[in-house]
């Protein structure tokens, strides 16, 4: 049963040669340019410095610069070819942004310092949210959560992002999206197979504890 508890090590491991070296290139941006960006139209929603004060839109600060890159990238329409992430209001944003924009995005945001979710948080559901991030359940095959993101949701770069101190009602509704299947450019659909086996109040619980995390 130990091996269940780590399965998503297992599926995560399985990419193509092109996909991890993709993956694991450095990006190489210009900070100030990055952060001219930052302090225009991403501002509204993110911040200037990426700490996003509006718990359903996230905190970017201190991502690794590989992910958020990749992030960019999948919000974009190109060629009539549908964005790998479902959002309009994103592909909006990015669709006048160039590889060098997002590079120069993704380096700044990644420079800077996280600041804890300002938010009340459900203690009531912080004990089983513990319980699921760090052991998994392993009666519905569920592995721990930080297999991938590291005990102290610090991510493992470049492949898994960091989700200390993210707002719990962002990583919630990204969640849903995984089971809904709106969002789905994540690695050989890992989380979409585990947020399917999550019931309703191991997603809140464990979203309530990412959010408590540093």
């Amino acid at each position: 049963m130990k091996v269940i508890k780590n399965i998503v090590i297992v599926t995560a491991l399985i990419f193509s040669n092109q996909t991890l070296a993709d993956a694991t290139k450095t990006v190489q941006g210009n900070v100030e340019k990055g952060k001219e960006l930052a302090s225009g139209v991403c501002a509204g929603c993110h911040n200037p410095d990426g700490n996003s004060v509006i718990p359903t839109n996230p905190t970017l600060a201190g991502q690794h610069a590989e992910y958020l890159l990749k992030q960019l990238k999948d919000f974009k329409v190109e060629e009539e070819t549908p964005a790998k992430r479902d959002n309009p209001i994103m592909s909006s944003m990015v669709a006048p942004l160039s590889v060098d924009d997002m590079k120069d995005l993704a380096v700044f945001y990644a420079q800077q310092k996280t600041q804890p979710a300002n938010h009340d948080v459900d203690e009531s559901q912080l004990e089983l949210g513990k319980r699921v991030y760090n052991g998994g359940n392993l009666e519905n095959s569920v592995p721990a959560c930080s297999s991938c993101h590291s005990p102290n949701g610090a991510g493992i770069p470049p492949l898994f992002p960091k989700l200390a101190g993210q707002h719990a009602d962002y990583t919630l509704s990204q969640l849903e999206t995984f089971r809904q299947g709106t969002r789905a450019n994540d690695i050989n659909n890992t989380m979409q197979m585990i947020v399917l086996r999550l019931s309703a109040q191991e997603k809140k619980a464990v979203a309530e504890y990412i959010s408590t995390l540093k």
